[in-house]
């Protein structure tokens, strides 16, 4: 499974392939954090490792690689789903929000390499990149410029094939396209024993928890990928207080945090 994150990361490969700073959402908060970090040392733009290690903890874009979540936050991955399998927890995995497929492709990795023939990965996205908010309906996330980002849009046919170049694409696979309101609300019927949430914002992050964590089941994970953003942290936040969901949250890292349902 090293391996498979280290791909997934494309920390595997050099050079590093950090995507330039202007690609991302807020450019001159970028430059002034890689301003902090290189003042004090934390990073070093001339050192390979250090590009690195902010890879493995998933604090830059890559241009290549399948995923921006780091290794950290795959190893959650993984600690959740062995801990699901040896207390034979149900359920299938669901992640909303796939961008190129990495965690889902490591997800289905993991059940190829235990041979868990039992579950099934299903990945929700729009593939065509984050919706425009609805102030109206969601203040939280009132001047949310996501949807404007073209390195957020990956279509479906690029997240196949990169299942395809792994040979991970197959019936234990389910994509499915459109916005969370619309799809997430078929899947009513599912047991789910990780549900992990890579939506960004308020109402992507609601969608998600409203029609995934009823069917999430005892002693299955819910996995917050974007906790620092504080639109999806006052997300989280609500839905938890407003179904009296009092489970302790732990971090993974400075972004991704996790809980188990009792």
């Amino acid at each position: 499974m090293t391996l498979l994150k280290r791909a997934v990361t494309h920390t595997i490969y050099t050079p590093h392939d950090s995507r330039p700073a202007d690609d991302y959402p807020d450019p001159e908060e970028i430059h002034r954090s890689v301003a902090e970090q290189v003042a004090s040392g934390e990073l070093d733009l001339s050192d390979q490792d250090s590009l690195r290690r902010q890879r493995e903890i998933g604090r830059d874009w890559p241009q290549f690689g399948q995923t921006m979540i780091g290794i950290e936050r795959l190893d959650n991955i993984q600690r959740c789903y062995e801990q699901v399998r040896a207390d034979g927890v149900p359920g299938d995995l669901i992640e909303t929000g796939v961008w190129r497929g990495g965690a889902a492709i490591f997800m289905r990795g993991l059940l190829e390499a235990f041979g868990d023939r039992d579950r099934t990965v299903f990945g929700a996205d729009s593939f065509h990149g984050l919706p425009p908010p609805d102030e109206k309906s969601y203040p939280a996330d009132e001047g949310d410029r996501l949807h404007t980002l073209d390195a957020l849009v990956v279509s479906r046919a690029e997240v196949e094939n990169n299942f395809l170049l792994y040979g991970l694409l197959d019936d234990q696979v389910v994509l499915l396209e459109g916005w969370f309101k619309d799809t997430l609300p078929t899947l009513t019927d599912r047991t789910w024993s990780i549900v992990r949430l890579d939506g960004d914002m308020y109402e992507s992050t609601t969608d998600a928890l409203t029609h995934l964590y009823p069917q999430l089941a005892v002693g299955g994970f819910l996995i917050v990928d974007d906790f620092a953003l504080p639109a999806c942290r006052k997300a989280v936040e609500d839905y938890r207080a407003a179904n009296g969901i009092d489970e302790p949250i732990e971090e993974v890292d400075w972004s991704g945090v996790f809980w188990r349902r009792r």
